[in-house]
């Protein structure tokens, strides 16, 4: 399986960012947000574990697409919190943690909110 790479055009070359470092980055941003429950898993990631394969980007999907960073999350909220605010909260938070570390200014947050964890 091969890996994608977002590529950033130098003067001096090329820097490519896998996009596996990506999502690792806005796994670890949305696990700070409060109210968020967890990732879900998208039908075809749930298709791909079932017939054995691994994939790492559970409920992050990132993309690069005409020079611009697209990031689509799909999120668990816990029971009782505002839902519209957690997924504020998450979006603010994946933007400026992307835009941080990779220098991309011009990045997009999608956040999919596909349903409420209850307490045990």
């Amino acid at each position: 399986m091969g890996e994608n790479y977002i590529t950033c055009q130098g003067d001096n070359g090329s820097i490519n960012i896998s996009e596996e470092v990506i999502t690792s980055i806005v796994r670890t941003a949305i696990s700070e947000v409060e109210g968020v429950a967890g990732l879900s898993n998208t039908a075809g990631s749930e298709l791909a574990e079932l017939i054995g394969l691994k994939t790492g980007s559970r409920g992050v999907k990132v993309q690069f697409v005409e020079d611009k960073i697209v990031v689509d999350l799909i999120i668990t909220v816990s029971y009782g919190s505002n839902i519209v605010g957690v997924a504020k909260s998450v979006q603010e938070k994946v933007m400026n943690i992307v835009q941080s570390t990779t220098g991309i200014e011009q990045a997009e947050v999608n956040v999919h909110v596909s349903g409420i964890a209850f307490d045990k």
